[in-house]
């Protein structure tokens, strides 16, 4: 009977020094800004648990005490029965493969669930081991003062989000990835590897006269927004409208460029990143700017060719496929 009682005793010794190991382990693998992240996104586990992550000290001295009380004990009650050498292999092969490698390679798994499954345990550890944990806790702090939440490169959380392409509980599409790999290198380009050079630019002067063959050659461009140059290309007096030139009769008379309401844009230089530019055209009011490079105009930029370099492919609309067949 005795023996029985012996053997009840070191597996629940065992056991609950497997448990104390397992969530060791699991506590220290979970990140404070994961857990804040889930939380705030109503991840009822991230909830559990990040009161304890965020104390890790004491939790983790809470931990450690419950664990050696646990060892010493199980080598206590073998000594008692067994000669000491033998009690003290026999306890030591019983935590090592038990309750330690066993449990930390489980837990470690899914350390979150792990945790937040026994988290009544953990604050009943804390609550027993006060006293001593408590005072542990402040030294740890001040030795070891919490160190800021680390934030991924720009480099790193591209290569985290492509990691959604080849996994398959992801709940990212292929297009998603690629959307949010192309807003990540935004800031790396400039609007210069993106804009349409000035020697294929369809634009116009003010003195330009229009009449019905020009507006026939200005809507076979297909553009519903023209910029208007000087000569010299040093100046953007604004840019053109086509909705402008619809309820306009030029069989009757001929009209100039000039006499038409022009909306004004400001020139942006070719080095802008290209995140920038998104500010620039939410404070423009248009879907146009052009680029300058030593006082010079030397381009345009749509607003267009920016979500097309985010998609990574071209946005075709009716005209451009027109064009493509002829």
């Amino acid at each position: 009977m005795d023996i029985a009682v012996v053997i009840i005793e070191v597996v629940l010794l065992v056991l609950f020094s497997a448990l104390c190991s397992g969530l060791n382990i699991a506590v220290m693998a979970l990140d404070i800004g994961d857990l804040r992240r889930k939380a705030k996104l109503g991840n009822r586990q991230a909830r559990r648990v990040l009161p304890l992550r965020q104390q890790t000290h004491l939790t983790l001295a809470s931990i450690l005490l419950a664990n050696v009380a646990a060892v010493s004990a199980t080598s206590l009650v073998l000594s008692q029965r067994l000669n000491g050498w033998i009690a003290g292999l026999l306890s030591t092969l019983l935590i090592v493969i038990f309750g330690e490698v066993l449990p930390q390679a489980l837990f470690a798994k899914n350390p979150l669930r792990w945790t937040s499954r026994f988290a009544p345990l953990l604050k009943a550890m804390i609550k027993v081991t006060y006293i001593i944990s408590k005072p542990l806790q402040l030294l740890l702090d001040k030795l070891f003062p919490r160190q800021r939440a680390k934030l991924q490169t720009r480099h790193e959380l591209g290569l985290m989000i492509s990691e959604h392409l080849t996994n398959e509980s992801s709940e990212l599409d292929e297009d998603e990835v690629e959307i949010m790999r192309g807003a990540l290198q935004l800031s790396e380009k400039r609007v210069r590897d993106i804009m349409t050079d000035i020697r294929h630019t369809y634009w116009l002067t003010r003195n330009t006269e229009l009449d019905e063959a020009k507006i026939d050659e200005i809507k076979a461009q297909g553009y519903s927004r023209i910029p208007i140059f000087n000569i010299g290309l040093t100046t953007c007096y604004g840019l053109l409208l086509m909705k402008d030139l619809v309820d306009i009769d030029f069989g009757e008379r001929t009209y100039h460029v000039d006499d038409m309401s022009l909306y004004p844009v400001q020139l942006v230089g070719s080095m802008t990143a290209l995140d920038t530019m998104f500010r620039k055209f939410i404070a423009a009011g248009t879907h146009l700017i052009p680029i300058e490079r030593d006082d010079k105009i030397v381009g345009i930029v749509t607003i267009e060719d920016l979500f097309e370099e985010i998609l990574g492919h071209e946005i075709e609309d009716e005209t451009d496929r027109q064009k493509h067949r002829h």
